[in-house]
């Protein structure tokens, strides 16, 4: 069973088999979960959605409906494209099937 020695500071270092068994690496957070009286559970901290904010850039304007419906065909035409071995394609009907 791992064990750690407790600093005069109060600190420990996890053992590498706890640190591997939970996915833990340098700067990472872990919260200390009471199971019962006097026991323990080690979790690692999940990031939260606000740990995300400022990673998109803001946009100058907001985008219309019909913008992001364009955006969103443009790229997944993109990607169709990109994953067939000619680049060509078979036309489509409105309605989804193949001409």
């Amino acid at each position: 069973m791992p064990s750690a020695t407790v600093t005069s500071k109060g600190q420990i270092t996890i053992p590498i088999q706890v640190r591997t068994a939970l996915g833990l690496k340098a700067g990472d957070r872990v919260d200390f979960v009471e199971i019962e009286a006097g026991q323990f559970a080690i979790k690692p901290r999940t990031a939260s959605i606000r740990d995300l904010e400022g990673c998109i850039p803001k946009l100058d304007y907001v985008p219309t409906i019909e913008e992001m419906d364009e955006a969103i065909q443009d790229a997944a035409a993109e990607n169709y494209l990109a994953s067939t071995s000619t680049g060509q394609t078979r036309p489509v009907s409105p309605k989804g099937e193949a001409a």
